[in-house]
């Protein structure tokens, strides 16, 4: 309810929004703010390393994706255009007769590609049950 005045004749209302309960809560809230920041620990994050494998693999098989998204599989040095569906089929041809782990895969893309046709790709190889996909990076600038 509004406080009134009396002066003179008549009553008049004050208008005003009373500060003090605010200040009063924001003060508490900053305070347990100070008191409870110190108490919490920051937590470790484990970030992926580069060349912590155990082993290198025995025979790196490198697709390759052009600026028009064309597909070429090099094997040692032996360099193939392959289409998009033939790609699974191929890489697992490839690795047939080595052990599991010791064959890898490295996707090398133009830096033009759209980035959903190297997701698609590495997709399309994981479902195929193709281990140790990874991607290309050039360092060159």
């Amino acid at each position: 309810m509004p406080s009134t005045i009396s002066r003179g004749r008549g009553r008049r209302t004050i208008n005003e929004i009373n500060m003090v309960p605010f200040i009063d809560v924001m003060l508490v809230l900053l305070i347990i703010f100070m008191v409870t920041a110190p108490l919490i620990t920051p937590s470790m994050i484990d970030l992926p390393s580069v060349g912590k494998a155990s082993k290198q693999p025995d025979q790196i098989i490198q697709v390759v994706v052009g600026k028009d998204e064309a597909l070429q599989l090099k094997i040692k040095d032996e360099t193939v255009p392959i289409s998009f569906k033939d790609v699974a089929g191929r890489v697992k041809q490839a690795q047939a007769g080595l052990p599991p782990g010791a064959s890898a895969v490295v996707i090398s893309a133009d830096r033009n590609v759209k980035y959903e046709a190297v997701v698609k790709l590495m997709d399309t190889l994981q479902r195929a049950g193709v281990q140790r996909v990874g991607l290309s990076v050039n360092m060159a600038k």
